[in-house]
């Protein structure tokens, strides 16, 4: 899979461009010096991962949930999100884990993972139901402002 067709694109920098074109210009170019550098040292998915990691740390659970999605695209291990998620339970704690990412949108889409995997359904079709669920039209994942 190549870089466009990565799920879920950065649509938050459209509201940068709301605010101020050069502002936006700036940010848009700081956006591809990280995630469209090319050759870059680090393989795109663990970008996702640190990503995803450092936006749990933050209790950012709508990035979290984002670049996981963009990291399963890339072809992140079952096994790699299960000590992910252990990370995150040993890191933030118990008390937190249950309270804040247990219920928040990123889990439930690491569940969809799992769950449909362990069904044998297939990457594409897994990706197709977690962009459904988890996608823009999910008021706890999107990024672009929706009236009601």
């Amino acid at each position: 899979m190549c870089d466009r067709d990565i799920p879920l694109k950065p649509t938050a920098l459209v509201n940068f461009n709301r605010i101020d074109k050069t502002l936006s210009n700036i940010i848009g170019n700081f956006w591809k010096l990280i995630w469209n550098k090319e050759n870059s040292a680090i393989e795109q998915k663990n970008k996702y991962l640190f990503s995803l990691a450092n936006a749990v740390g933050a209790r950012r659970f709508r990035q979290a949930t984002r670049e996981l999605i963009k990291a399963y695209a890339l072809g992140v291990s079952i096994e790699e999100l299960d000590e992910l998620f252990s990370l995150f339970v040993w890191n933030e704690g118990v008390g937190t884990f249950a309270s804040e990412i247990g219920p928040s949108p990123l889990f439930g889409a690491y569940n969809l993972i799992k769950q449909k995997s362990a069904e044998g359904k297939s990457r594409s079709e897994v990706l197709k139901e977690l962009i459904d669920k988890f996608g823009e039209n999910n008021p706890k994942v999107g990024t672009i402002y929706k009236d009601e």
